[in-house]
């Protein structure tokens, strides 16, 4: 391997390690010792960064932009080395690997340009009326802020999109606020040589040094501390609803409670109308199938659960569906523990009251084969665990009466990321009957697509109602998402010379 990880956090700067260690997992390859991160860590990462605001969010649009430049630049520079060593350690193929490279990168670059352009700021100015009776009105203008340093989860399942350099650390970044990484500890290399790129990026920007630090491994109370930091002002997480649900009570309990931005599930139900089922079951089935399976459905946005109205159409859709997924031979998962989950789901799955096992082989170890199931309507609006997330390549069919009862089944779906609607003209009344209630349900509905693959873009809304996210006005892809990190200050008869840079401009 042509990457050797030291196994050291970077704090503000410096690799430092010491202390108690942890082994790596890698689906291949060799395994690498790294330090592992203390209560103590937190806090010197935390100060760093808070020192570092003071600089860094009073840099110019323009050096910030240069800076996520930068670091696209520096990661791209150790592309070969960051794929080698991500698909050792998760097991993903090397196409996805260089996939979401690009995608890292390019999130990164589209921050730089959107923030350059300034819209983001949402400036405003209202002149003043000294002759306004009965009273004078002031002179107010307002402008977004950077909210001060930001803390940033790592994912499991995207070991570069959405941890070290991922979406959340260049909203914030873009957005003025220094970052304090609290990695994943399945891909701990990966981290490393994405975190050297970063402190490249900052020594070539001059960048204050402590406007990134990325902290490995540590028992859950490293964790806790980072949420319960008094200089953090934000967290950013991607993971299982249990443990973002834990840090997100750690944030709503602090004596100055701060958002906890969190994406932690989604089931994403596609609604296949009766007209698309009768032109096109078949290719829909091989459709899902691809979806259902790709990246062994470790993916925030796999579609888990398709409803169909029962009949011939839904014979035919479930029927190609089943002879997709069995020739998807069986997958790596991420780690042994989102495997031995798959396992456990899967196993929970079949012995369901009113369940029937249509796919279903049962494997061990860190290899998931794809599975589906199939229920209806009746028993799943009884039996609220049906519409439970398995993380993993697991479909369930749930076949209804009617669209009304499909509309009725909708209505009892918790928040998604995503919901979609597999149509053809003479499904335009079902679909209009289902639009208005998916769109209180999900962040982004989609037509005659699949929700696999989220385009980082300004319109993209990559987040939901609870459970899908913790905060449903907010997105964790595109453009929109730096908003999570800036508040609006006003100014009222401020002297030019005092106001911010972007509004004396």
């Amino acid at each position: 391997m042509s990457f050797t990880p030291h196994g050291k956090h970077l704090i503000a700067g410096a690799w430092v390690g010491g202390g108690a260690t942890f082994k790596s997992e890698p689906a291949s390859g060799p395994a690498f010792d790294f330090s592992a991160g203390t209560v103590d860590l937190v806090d010197q990462a935390c100060r760093a960064a808070e020192d570092a605001f003071w600089t860094y969010a009073y840099t110019s649009r323009a050096s910030r932009a240069a800076f996520l430049n930068a670091i696209a630049d520096e990661i791209e520079a150790r592309a070969e080395a960051i794929t080698e060593i991500g698909t050792s350690e998760t097991g993903l193929p090397v196409a996805r690997l260089q996939g979401e490279r690009g995608r890292t990168t390019g999130q990164l670059r589209l921050f730089a340009s959107h923030i350059e352009a300034g819209t983001y700021l949402d400036k405003r100015h209202d002149t003043a009326q000294p002759e306004r009776q009965p009273a004078p009105r002031p002179e107010i203008v307002m402008v977004q802020q950077p909210i001060g340093p930001v803390a940033v989860f790592g994912a499991s399942n995207f070991p570069l999109a959405f941890s070290v350099a991922g979406g959340d650390t260049a909203a914030a970044l873009a957005a003025g606020c220094p970052v304090v990484v609290k990695g994943h500890s399945a891909h701990p290399g990966t981290s490393e040589i994405v975190a050297e790129a970063i402190r490249a990026a900052v020594e070539r920007c001059n960048m204050p040094k402590g406007v990134f630090s990325l902290i490995q491994g540590g028992t859950r109370d490293v964790g806790q501390a980072v949420v319960q930091h008094p200089l953090i002002k934000a967290v950013g997480f991607t993971g299982s609803l249990a443990g973002g649900r834990a840090l997100f009570n750690l944030c709503a309990a602090r004596p100055e409670p701060i958002p906890f931005f969190g994406e932690l599930g989604s089931v994403n139900p596609m609604f296949v109308l009766p007209a698309a089922a009768a032109a096109r079951g078949e290719s829909l089935g091989q459709g899902w199938a691809g979806s259902l399976t790709m990246g062994a459905g470790q993916f925030c946005t796999n579609p888990g659960i398709a409803v169909v109205v029962d009949g011939p159409e839904a014979d035919g859709f479930v029927a190609a569906t089943q002879e997709a997924l069995n020739k998807v031979a069986p997958q790596t998962m991420l780690t042994d523990g989102i495997a031995q989950a798959f396992h456990d789901g899967q196993s929970q799955m079949a012995t369901r009251n009113a369940v029937r096992a249509v796919v279903n082989t049962p494997l061990t170890g860190r290899s998931a084969a794809p599975a589906l199931f199939e229920t209806t309507g009746e028993a799943f609006m009884a039996d609220a665990g049906l519409g439970h997330e398995v993380f993993g390549p697991l479909g369930l069919v749930v076949r209804v009466g009617s669209i009304d009862e499909m509309v009725a089944l909708a209505k009892g779906f918790e928040g998604q990321l995503t919901a979609t609607l597999h149509m053809d003209a003479g499904d335009m009344p079902a679909a209009k009957a289902l639009r208005p209630v998916l769109e209180r349900k999900a962040g982004r509905l989609l037509v005659n697509g699949f929700p696999t693959g989220v385009e980082v873009v300004d319109s993209m809304v990559h987040g939901g109602p609870y459970p899908a996210s913790t905060n449903f006005g907010a997105t964790s892809v595109g453009t929109l998402s730096i908003r999570r990190f800036l508040r609006p200050v006003a100014y009222q008869n401020m002297p030019t010379e005092l106001l911010p840079q972007d509004l004396a401009d």
